[in-house]
């Protein structure tokens, strides 16, 4: 069962500008071959962080405002918004290790250690 959000320009300022979490958002399309390597991987995250950080996914080509918004030339791209920030960003597919030490960043700072 997947915990990743689904995020679309209609909710992403609620959901994702709005949380008081971290929120690890993958800007994704269904023609892209290592955004489908990748989805296993942000749905194992989502589940692991449940409760510490928000993980979801936007598809770029259903919601472009978003995706314009923050210039999103290649997918996928992972951004971290913290505090309605965006904040660390990586374009390409990541290794779990990578998205991990993405958001254990996010999770030190979230929580003040």
């Amino acid at each position: 069962m997947s915990h990743g959000l689904r995020f679309r320009d209609a909710n992403f300022e609620q959901e994702v500008l709005s949380s008081e979490m971290p929120v690890l958002v993958d800007f994704w399309a269904s023609w892209c071959p290592p955004c489908k390597t990748v989805e296993p991987v942000i749905d194992e995250l989502a589940e692991e962080y449940i409760g510490k950080v928000r993980i979801g996914k936007i598809n770029v080509d259903q919601n472009p405002r978003t995706a314009a918004r923050y210039q999103i030339k290649g997918v996928p791209t992972f951004i971290l918004f913290n505090s309605g920030r965006p904040g660390q960003q990586r374009v390409g597919a990541q290794s779990k290790r990578q998205l991990q030490e993405m958001i254990e960043s996010a999770v030190a700072s979230y929580s003040g250690v």
